[in-house]
């Protein structure tokens, strides 16, 4: 099975979900900035994002990218995580109502977020979530 986890991050906290979700899924890792490839050539896909501005996604880098593949996640099973520094996690809920909206099936419920840096409770449970994808 291809696997790809695809991110874009601010200050490093998102990027350290990141490598420790493909390391446990032995998955391709990626930036948003160095994807280069087609989401149709992975059998699953995890998308991370760190919350922005008032509870969205990164709208410089990561939203185009998003908004770009959409069409191509019916029937895709994908993951979604990232970090965050305040409120509640509502940019989270949005987008995974989104990718259901858009036909995916998301593994692991409505996506992983960690405020701030993920600790080891919180890398473990990226851990987790790469073994899911893996499966």
């Amino acid at each position: 099975m291809k696997t790809a986890v695809i991110y874009w991050s601010s200050t490093g906290n998102t990027e350290a979900m990141a490598k420790a979700i493909a390391e446990a899924a032995g998955a391709e890792l990626f930036a948003v900035s160095e994807f280069s490839g087609k989401i149709s050539d992975y059998d699953r896909v995890a998308f991370g994002c760190s919350a922005m501005g008032a509870e969205e996604l990164d709208d410089s880098e990561f939203e185009p990218f998003f908004a770009s593949v959409e069409g191509e996640l019916s029937g895709k099973k994908i993951a979604l995580f990232g970090s965050y520094g305040w409120g509640d996690g509502e940019w989270m809920r949005n987008w995974a109502e989104r990718a259901k909206t858009d036909g995916a099936e998301i593994i692991g419920g409505e996506g992983l977020i960690i405020n701030e840096t993920p600790d080891a409770d919180g890398l473990a449970k990226c851990a987790e979530l790469g073994k899911a994808l893996a499966n």
